[in-house]
């Protein structure tokens, strides 16, 4: 969304969740948060980091403002800047990054017409390739997300009153748009949030859901065939203004879902910041007790089925409910938050700021 493009969102803090032991997963939910605080750590960057991917405990990416891509692989005690020289030249704004290991990542940067790209590493960041790059002045990309380390899709804001896709079957090496006849139409002023890359989000070989804001209702759509169908559902975040809608969504499969979002500007109440929804977002269900104010980030915790983190400008909470309740861990400003298969928990905001979730 341009309201959100190089104004608002700008930088990532990073933040890990250190490794709780393999029973802990046979423990109830939110064992594995017993205890656990943020520990900064240092980038020695000031960058926005609103693009984030977890691969291990040790291994995680953060993109962000002025080009920036940096790297850790020991968990966060040390980062390598391995930004891509035409971003950091051209100032792009990188809001998503993907990795798949250590080595391969896909980054996307955001904006009008050339300004979004896709961009992708094959050797941990020692050098990037440019695989596409928008033609249409009338496009604007927010997010990016992949099935598998083949399978992946970019969406744009409405271009002729639909939502655009682009695809990938290579790992992000060429894209390909996809035909909009199974795209519902956008309603008037709906679009996107580029602000945690977590507006596309995907579960599964083939299920997908986007987060859409500005409309007159905070909707979230939904494909199960890697986005040539889609179906629309409501959710209970309130929108109906450029600044309000649902900013990020995780799914833990492809029925169990979370929304959060409101209204990002700063002093504005966002009353009804989070919803849940358990058919695979075809309702939505308001949280009893939501985070209290906009939050721009959710992830699942893998050591709890019922465990999850949100983020915000404002602060971290946590749900041991599966999204029912929330309740305040850390009132710290993070942009976007998520967890890797083997615990490690990370998060991203603003000033370079890099945090790890330790246990004390």
């Amino acid at each position: 969304m341009r309201l959100l493009g190089v104004g608002v969102c700008t930088a990532v803090l990073l933040l890990e969740a250190v490794a709780v032991p393999a029973r802990a997963a046979a423990q109830p939910d939110g064992a594995g948060l017993h205890g656990a605080a943020w520990a900064l750590k240092e980038t020695g960057k000031q960058s926005r980091f609103r693009g984030l991917s977890a691969v291990s405990r040790s291994t995680a990416w953060v993109a962000g403002s002025k080009g920036t891509v940096l790297r850790t692989v020991d968990g966060g005690r040390n980062w390598r800047d391995v930004s891509p020289p035409a971003a950091v030249a051209e100032g792009l704004e990188l809001r998503d990054i993907e990795a798949f290991d250590a080595r391969r990542a896909v980054a996307l940067s955001i904006g009008e017409g050339e300004a979004s790209r896709v961009l992708r590493t094959e050797d941990g960041g020692a050098t990037w390739t440019e695989t596409f790059r928008n033609p249409d002045p009338r496009a604007f990309y927010d997010c990016l997300t992949f099935f598998d380390s083949r399978h992946g899709l970019a969406v744009s804001d409405p271009v002729d009153g639909r939502f655009r896709l682009l695809a990938t079957a290579d790992g992000g090496r060429s894209w390909q748009p996809l035909p909009t006849e199974g795209m519902p139409e956008a309603l008037p002023g709906e679009a996107g949030f580029a602000a945690s890359g977590q507006c596309l989000v995907s579960a599964g070989p083939r299920d997908v859901w986007l987060a859409t804001g500005g409309g007159a209702a905070g909707r979230v759509l939904h494909s199960a065939d890697r986005g040539l169908t889609w179906r629309t559902a409501d959710s209970t975040v309130p929108a109906g203004d450029p600044a309000r809608g649902v900013f990020g969504l995780a799914f833990r499969d492809r029925t169990t879902g979370l929304a959060v979002g409101g209204d990002y500007r700063t002093g504005e109440p966002s009353p009804r910041a989070a919803a849940l929804s358990a058919d695979g977002g075809r309702t939505w269900r308001q949280a009893a007790t939501p985070p209290p104010a906009y939050r721009s980030g959710v992830a699942w915790h893998p050591y709890g089925r019922a465990t999850a983190l949100a983020v915000g400008p404002t602060g971290t909470d946590v749900t041991l409910d599966g999204g029912r309740t929330w309740r305040s861990l850390d009132p710290g400003s993070y942009d976007t938050v998520t967890c890797a298969p083997d615990g490690g928990c990370w998060a991203s905001g603003e000033k370079g700021r890099v945090a790890r979730l330790e246990h004390r």
